[in-house]
């Protein structure tokens, strides 16, 4: 996989360009009330690597509880992006699903990382 990919959501109207700080190596899924409702598998990229081509405007934001994480969304088709980490805010996680060529069917087994318990609710 090339160091830049392309991701975009189902209708084509946000395109993101991201630098992945390992490729698809830190695919995983979330147990939290929110991400284990979502079921996306994102992809880590450092904060300064990830660029919207074309679509900002057209993203929407959800946020909640200490409104760290930040999850963004095409407000035409519904799809989810990419988040702002609430584990680290340095950090973006991006639906691997949006990007070119990715299918995580063929990612599986995909782990899962403890969001119910997460350090920053302690």
């Amino acid at each position: 996989m090339d160091d830049w990919v392309k991701a975009t959501c189902h209708c084509g109207a946000v395109e993101l360009r991201v630098k992945l700080t390992d490729g698809l190596n830190t695919i995983h899924r979330c147990d939290c009330s929110y991400c284990r409702r979502r079921q996306a598998a994102p992809v880590t990229a450092a904060i300064t690597d990830l660029e919207i081509v074309k679509g900002a405007e057209n993203l929407t934001l959800y946020s909640w509880n200490t409104h760290t994480a930040k999850h963004y969304f095409c407000k035409t088709c519904g799809i989810y992006t990419h988040h702002q980490r609430r584990s680290n805010p340095n950090e973006y996680g991006v639906n691997a699903a949006n990007i070119d060529g990715v299918n995580p069917k063929e990612l599986e087994p995909i782990p899962w990382f403890d969001g119910v318990n997460h350090p920053s609710d302690k």
